[in-house]
This record gives C-alpha cells, sequence and structure tokens, in this order.
C-alpha cells in the first residue's frame, strides 16, 4: 500500500474515510499516515537554474536560457512537513551530495511530535553518500516507531545510532571500503527535545530572540578537542587544516560509536535547527539569519539558510532542518498534503 499523508481536511487520502490530527495510521484501512520523508532523491527537488533562477526548466531538466542541466535527485531536495522542514543541497564544489535527512510528524499517547535526523557522509571515506543515507533512514526509522508506541526518546536515541550503524555496515560495497556518516537527531515531544549525536552535525535550539539561541551540541572533531584544551582559540581552530577531522562517526571503523544524548526542555515556543557543517562552517552563530522566520515559515528559514551557505562559496554538501516547538501548538493547523516533498 502506498504511503500517504493525511489531507488537511481531516481524510485519509487512500480510502477517503474520516482521520484524527493526530493519527498515525488510518483505522478503516490500515495506510500510513504520516510516513517517513527521507532525500533519498525520489522526491521533488528544486527545479531552477542556478545561474539565472527566473529561466523556465524544459521537460528534459535544461534551462531554457542558458542551457545548463538543473540538479536532480539527490542534488538538491526539500521535504516540506508545515511544522518542519529541511533543505539539502550538494554545493557548488561536489560533484555529488553526501548529505541526507529523514523526517516525520506523527502522534502519540502524549500529544503530536516530531523526529528529524541529519547524517553527513564522511568524505574522506569510500560511499559516504550511501553511508549517510542508509544511517538517516534507519535512524529515523527507530525512532519514529519509538514515539508511535509511547517509547522513552533517550532510549530509543540509543537504539537508532546502533539501527544506523547496522544499516551501513551491511552497505553493499567493495571489501576494504569503509563507508561512514555523522549523525544528529531531534525528537520533540511534549515539553521536551531529546538530541543524539556523533561527529559534527549540530543541533541548536532557537528561541523568539537571538540572544536566546543556543547550540545543544558539542563536535566530536579535532577543533573542539584543541579549544577544550586551550592549545587554540575557537576561531583558530576553525581555521585550522584539522578543524572538520571529526573524532567519533557511524561506520565500521568506528572506534567509540556511543552517542551523545541530552534531553533539553526549552524555556518557550521557540524552534529547533539541525544542520551540517557546510551550514555552520560559515557561521557557527546562526540565529541572527533565521528568526523570526524559524518560527513562522520553517521551509523558508531553511532555504534562506541553504542559499546563504552557497553565496558564502558553497564549498560542501549543505543541509538545514527546522522544526516549530511546541509540536502540539504547531500541529493545531492545517497537515501537509502527500509525500510533504515540494
Amino acid at each position: 500500500m502506498a504511503a500517504s499523508a493525511m489531507a488537511a481536511s481531516g481524510v485519509c487520502f487512500d480510502c477517503g474515510e474520516s482521520v484524527g490530527a493526530t493519527d498515525s495510521f488510518c483505522e478503516s484501512c490500515g495506510a500510513e499516515l504520516t510516513p517517513l520523508s527521507v532525500s533519498d532523491g525520489r522526491g521533488g527537488g528544486a527545479r531552477a537554474c542556478d545561474i539565472c533562477p527566473a529561466s523556465r526548466i524544459s521537460a528534459d531538466g535544461y534551462c531554457e536560457s542558458c542551457g545548463r542541466k538543473v540538479r536532480s535527485g539527490r542534488d538538491h531536495e526539500e521535504i516540506d512537513l508545515g511544522i518542519v522542514a529541511g533543505v539539502t543541497d550538494r554545493g557548488l564544489r561536489h560533484y555529488r551530495n553526501e548529505d541526507a535527512m529523514a523526517l516525520a510528524t506523527t502522534g502519540a499517547g502524549n500529544g503530536p511530535a516530531v523526529v528529524a535526523v541529519v547524517c553527513d557522509g564522511v568524505s574522506t571515506s569510500a560511499h559516504s553518500d550511501q553511508a549517510s543515507l542508509a544511517a538517516a533512514r534507519a535512524g529515523a526509522d527507530v525512532l519514529l516507531a519509538a514515539v508511535r508506541t509511547g517509547g522513552d526518546p533517550l532510549t530509543a536515541s540509543h537504539v537508532a545510532v546502533r539501527a544506523a550503524a547496522d544499516a551501513v555496515a551491511r552497505l553493499t560495497v567493495p571489501m576494504g571500503d569503509l563507508p561512514s556518516s555523522t549523525f544528529v537527531s531531534a525528537v520533540l515531544q511534549g515539553d521536551a527535545v531529546t538530541v543524539c549525536w556523533l561527529g559534527d552535525s549540530r543541533a541548536y535550539w532557537l528561541a523568539d530572540r537571538a540572544s536566546a539561541a543556543e547550540q545543544l551540541t558539542r563536535d566530536d572533531s579535532v577543533a573542539e578537542e584543541m579549544v577544550a584544551a586551550g592549545l587554540l582559540s575557537e576561531a583558530d581552530a576553525l581555521a585550522s587544516a584539522q578543524s572538520h577531522v571529526v573524532t567519533r562517526w557511524i561506520g565500521a571503523d568506528a572506534s567509540d560509536p556511543a552517542p551523545h544524548v541530552v534531553r533539553f526542555e526549552p524555556p518557550g515556543p521557540g524552534a529547533v535547527l539541525l544542520c551540517s557543517d557546510g551550514l555552520w562552517n560559515y557561521q557557527p552563530e546562526l540565529a541572527e539569519l533565521v528568526l523570526p522566520a524559524a518560527i513562522a515559515d520553517p521551509l523558508g528559514a531553511v532555504r534562506a539558510l541553504v542559499g546563504f551557505a552557497l553565496e558564502a562559496g558553497g564549498m560542501d554538501n549543505v543541509t538545514a532542518v527546522l522544526a516549530r516547538f511546541p509540536a502540539r501548538a504547531a500541529l493545531a493547523g492545517p497537515r501537509p498534503a502527500p509525500g510533504g516533498l515540494t
């Protein structure tokens, strides 16, 4: 049965029967109402030319003004689920996108919830694009299942990372290749946000004013270790040749796969941002770039963030995901149309 989402009118798209605002499955036909949305290249990407965005795009994917082939598949993808949205882009220097994201909204016993995962394939490893996609999908699947069954997000986060690691280990790659990826996830449910990570993909809390924003994660990187040891300032560490060398990751050669997991209780309304280093590398303090749009328009805000990274140089793949908090307040409005892909 094809996965679908619930219509704003409160009916199942598969059978037309009424469904509840926080239902995960249709009681009449069993269709999944809030499926996982993954940046696997099957959804709709931006159909615009990087050079002349106002121009028309032909049916076979070429700009009718300059003749360039526009991005497709995983090169650029957008997921819009209303209260949570994400954009991932190949950037301007890499030949493929090694970032991946997986998003979902669902209902549980204690109200609506959001699940989001961002993974950044380690570029020095082989098949890192496959690793990030496998890790994001597997990790988000576990978190979504836990939320739907009333599981503890803290415990589920550890299980999600193990599932992500298993998924990467099962990839069919030549012997000796060791695909690997970073991992950061967030579960927004009730009055708390549960964040889990390995590597240097980050999570931020963005309140209704920039001064109240904070970084929720601490990078597993050589740069972070140099700063913690007092060897370099943060600015000097980030400018060093080893700045983005990660010290923990998901992969067969990972020596310490145990993740960091924290529970954060926001003091009020706001938004959670997950992103790869292709974004925060250009400006670690991101709040001023997206507030207040992050709360009012998650998709517009992440589009702006990715656009900022591309304009700043686009040296790396870039992914940004924004989820409004609290989920129960945000889900009071209309639900997204099927698929959630724009």
